[in-house]
């Protein structure tokens, strides 16, 4: 494989000088940008699968972008081929049999870690970047497939770097809803550790991460139609194994008339679920579940779902992703994407300041409608015909701009698409939505953007279920892949320059 630094990045003393003084800069309260690109101006229309146009240039972009496929499932399969791997194909399950999902780098962008959304006897591969070595570090043993999940997991949805330089996994719509963290990712293979998280609440998993501000807390998400946003304030900073849960309820949302089990997408019509809000507790600070809660840590039944609608949490219509940055006036910002409802919104964390200690969350926030369907697109450029359909991921760039990525293409004969979200006064409302990137891959979904710390004029995105993911039908293909895109190509170096001026924000 063709090493990273041969993509053409660092093409001049001028960019290598700029991203190395990024590598050592502290991180700073982030804005968007204004838009730096020239947008699209319609999805990609699809092509046949296992052509050349799907195996050598599955992307429409702007100018100016470099890609490359870095692996390919078939690929990695050929590397970790044995009774222990996990990238199985279960029989039946066509498409969802192996599939690649949300990924991580290290922070040095050396090592990418690909979860394996399978029904049974999920893991984890390591690709290293520059050697073209994958392997497999983590796999169940297979024994869902009869109920048993002592040893084994299922749909791994999110995998996350942890402030600890550990790797979060967790369980989405197999399994029992639960967090995985490999203790230590970088050693070899056959030396790999891991625990589950009983801490956390047995929910979908997809997104879930850190936050910048608090260095306790994590945020995470129930994917589920009604499905909540959740907190994890630990009990000790850097200790994952204990702490308290919290559930955010829109204020006005339960004196609204507001139903937590059933209010998302159309049955959510005229219920307040944007505005003032509050994180209320689940659990007591030892993580025992309070008067009144149902156990969020049951695991067949993901309790935590019951719990936060025993709170009163306010519910979306399958929140998915999540990223975490900061406005402009320093308050944590959560960006969340609520897919079956087409919409981003935006929780900005309100803080306290109390004389001579640390800063501290308040226990409330403003959720603000981000993006949706409705929202402008490309504006001050042609239009696109492109339209905003099942917002699934969502990725940060280095100066703080919100990336959307689709769940599934707009149709059969139209591809899916990614968004640049400009709201450059970083308010949490959007001024655009632009048309950013469309894929053509027959069956396909894009997932798993993400920015390279190590570099950051390069992100990855993996290409996940195509058609020619059934390997056994089609013997001859690729299957699930990851590309690398490199942007030291684009005519408009607004995006560099800033980059230049050491703004940098590197949680994903």
């Amino acid at each position: 494989m063709q090493r990273p630094t041969d993509m053409k990045i660092h093409s001049s003393l001028r960019h290598r000088l700029a991203l190395a003084a990024l590598l050592t800069a502290s991180q700073a309260a982030m804005a968007g940008t204004d838009i730096w690109f020239t947008p699209l101006t319609q999805s990609a229309p699809v092509v046949p699968a296992n052509s050349i146009a799907e195996t050598s240039s599955p992307w429409v972009t702007p100018e100016g972008f470099y890609a490359k496929n870095i692996v390919s499932l078939r690929e990695v399969e050929d590397q970790v081929l044995s009774p222990g791997q996990s990238l199985i194909r279960v029989p039946g399950q066509g498409t969802s049999a192996s599939m690649f999902d949300m990924l991580s780098f290290d922070p040095t962008g050396t090592y990418l870690f690909i979860p394996h959304e399978t029904p049974i006897g999920a893991g984890c591969s390591r690709v290293s970047l520059y050697d073209n070595k994958a392997e497999t570090i983590l796999a169940g043993d297979k024994q869902g497939a009869v109920g048993n999940w002592a040893n084994d997991f299922g749909a791994f949805d999110p995998s996350r770097w942890t402030p600890n330089n550990t790797l979060f996994l967790a369980e989405e719509w197999a399994g029992y809803g639960r967090v995985v963290e490999i203790l230590n990712p970088l050693a070899p293979a056959a030396e790999i550790e891991h625990r589950v998280l009983e801490s956390i609440p047995n929910v979908s998993h997809e997104g879930i991460n850190f936050s910048e501000k608090f260095k306790d807390t994590i945020y995470f998400i129930d994917e589920f139609n009604s499905g909540s946003i959740y907190k994890f304030v630990m009990k000790k900073p850097g200790d994952y194994t204990v702490g308290q849960t919290f559930v955010l309820s829109v204020d006005a949302f339960l004196p609204g008339g507001g139903n937590p089990a059933l209010d998302w997408n159309a049955q959510a019509a005229g219920v307040q679920r944007t505005g003032a809000a509050t994180w209320v507790a689940l659990t007591d600070k030892n993580g025992v579940p309070l008067p009144g809660i149902s156990d969020p840590f049951v695991d067949a039944t993901l309790g935590g779902r019951k719990a936060a609608d025993d709170a009163g949490g306010t519910p979306y219509g399958r929140p998915e992703d999540m990223s975490v940055s900061r406005a402009n006036n320093g308050n944590e910002m959560l960006f969340v994407a609520i897919t079956s409802e087409n919409a981003i919104i935006s929780i900005e964390i309100l803080d306290d300041r109390p004389k001579n200690k640390p800063v501290v969350s308040s226990g409330k926030a403003i959720v603000r409608t981000m993006v949706n369907a409705s929202s402008p697109k490309n504006v001050g450029f042609a239009s696109t015909t492109g339209v905003l359909n099942s917002p699934d991921n969502i990725a940060l760039d280095s100066l703080g701009n919100v990336y959307v990525v689709e769940d599934a293409p707009n149709g059969s004969a139209t591809g899916g698409d990614i968004w640049f979200v400009r709201d450059k006064n970083s308010d949490g409302v959007a001024e655009s939505l632009d048309h950013f990137m469309s894929i053509r891959v027959n069956g396909s979904e894009a997932t798993g953007m993400i920015f390279n710390p190590g570099n950051p004029l390069e992100f990855a995105v993996s290409v996940q279920h195509p058609q020619s993911t059934d390997l056994i039908a089609v013997p001859n293909g690729l299957g699930d892949s990851v590309w690398m895109f490199n942007l030291d190509g684009i005519p408009n170096q607004g995006f560099v320059k800033s980059l230049e001026k050491g703004d940098r924000n590197t949680n994903q």
